[in-house]
């Protein structure tokens, strides 16, 4: 006889006994989603020895192998997952899953399936569509994949046999992506309070806001105030600084999540458009001297920054362009030394330790502190930017007044 052999101890055997008789089958099987290495086993016996001329045998197991009959167990038998998901090839994105599988026993794979699924029900104010992603699998290994998904959300994926059979379950949650843009964008002219409605945790959690804030004064048609700052995610409004009735306001919001900052909502306050408004005058800004066929002009620049503030360096800035909304986005932007190759961008020409008003000579072509105070080009039409920059931990402030020059 064979004593019950000590193997996995999932394993279920039958018939379930403590010992077997010579030659008695025993079929293996195991929990459901588990498969046991070998399903079919037997009692036998095997020559351990031989003592005074005659054998001494020793009980073993052998199990089936197929046609060729049955061979010695030589390892344990253990129930193993009949399904393999490779975990660290899993291709989540905003819109799909992806994952490969492996049948490890392909014949007991027989019309698997396959299915994607909401893993709960929707609510206000994120409304998500159920999905019917379902397909049978076929073959050793494959891969499957949940299409049409929405951004970060939790959906189910579940393989299973046609005995309903669970071989693998899972939630998984889709990526985050760019939000939609903030909605109810207003600002009361009175206070300079600025709000919009919050958005929704859609596509993704937000982390906060983007503003950026263009000032313009109409009878200041020269100066310009940028003002670029992020938000809490739980704010929604946002008193503007320096307010002034009089002052032409173009506001951009965007929400921004993990995957980055989403669509814009622009708005124009009080209406008047800083895109369609008159040409900056540059003679009310000070240039004068101007001298094409040597490349310069004089510059009466005054200091932008308050007598109390301790900010005194000042960036001279040129721009082969003056239209003002380029401008506008001249005054905020990351700029370079002069390129010669690059002739057309707006670049810094100078930086001034500016505390009274002086004049300044551009296009001289002097190099100073590593920036070239390039000639201007005969017949070239430019404008040129004093520009203030002030950054603190959440904002970043651009202040610019801008001077025209013909050649």
């Amino acid at each position: 006889t064979c004593q019950r052999p000590q193997w996995d101890r999932n394993l279920q055997l039958t018939p379930d006994q403590r010992y077997y008789k010579q030659n008695e089958e025993v079929m293996l099987s195991c929990p459901e989603g588990l498969h046991p290495s070998f399903t079919e086993v037997k009692c036998a016996s095997e020559v351990k020895s031989i003592s005074h001329g005659k054998p001494v045998y020793r009980e073993v197991w052998m199990r089936r192998n197929g046609t060729a009959g049955w061979i010695r167990i030589r390892s344990d038998a253990e129930c193993t997952e009949l399904l393999q998901i490779a975990l660290g090839t899993l291709e989540v994105s905003a819109t799909s899953i992806k994952l490969n599988w492996t049948c490890r026993f392909p014949h007991a794979c027989q019309h698997m399936r396959a299915m994607c699924r909401l893993a709960g029900p929707s609510s206000p104010p994120c409304e998500h569509e159920e999905i019917t992603g379902e397909e049978t699998l076929q073959g050793q290994k494959g891969t499957f994949t949940c299409p049409l998904l929405q951004p970060f959300t939790v959906y189910s994926v579940t393989i299973s046999l046609p005995n309903s059979t669970v071989l693998f379950a899972w939630q998984f949650q889709t990526k985050e992506t760019v939000p939609d843009k903030p909605q109810n964008l207003s600002l009361d002219a009175s206070t300079g309070l600025l709000r919009w409605s919050a958005l929704p945790p859609c596509k993704g959690q937000i982390l906060g806001y983007q503003l950026s804030i263009t000032a313009r004064s109409a009878p200041e048609s020269s100066f310009l105030e940028i003002e670029r700052l992020r938000l809490n995610g739980s704010v929604t409004e946002y008193t503007l600084p320096d307010h002034r009735p009089g002052r032409t306001y173009v506001v951009t919001v965007q929400g921004v999540t993990a995957a980055g900052a989403g669509n814009v909502s622009r708005q124009q306050f009080p209406g008047s458009a800083l895109e369609t408004s008159a040409p900056l005058n540059g003679s009310s800004s000070g240039a004068h001297g101007i001298s094409p066929w040597q490349g310069t002009a004089v510059l009466a620049l005054r200091p932008i920054a308050q007598p109390h503030m301790a900010q005194r360096e000042h960036q001279v800035v040129v721009a082969a362009s003056q239209d003002p909304a380029a401008l506008a986005g001249v005054c905020s932007a990351e700029l370079q030394p002069f390129n010669a190759s690059r002739q057309h961008r707006a670049y810094v020409a100078a930086v001034l330790n500016l505390t009274a008003p002086t004049d300044f000579v551009l296009g001289d072509g002097t190099l100073r502190h590593g920036y070239y105070n390039a000639p201007l080009q005969p017949g070239g039409n430019y404008t040129v930017l004093l520009r203030l920059v002030r950054r603190g931990q959440q904002a970043e402030k651009f202040t610019c007044v801008c001077y025209s020059i013909s050649g």
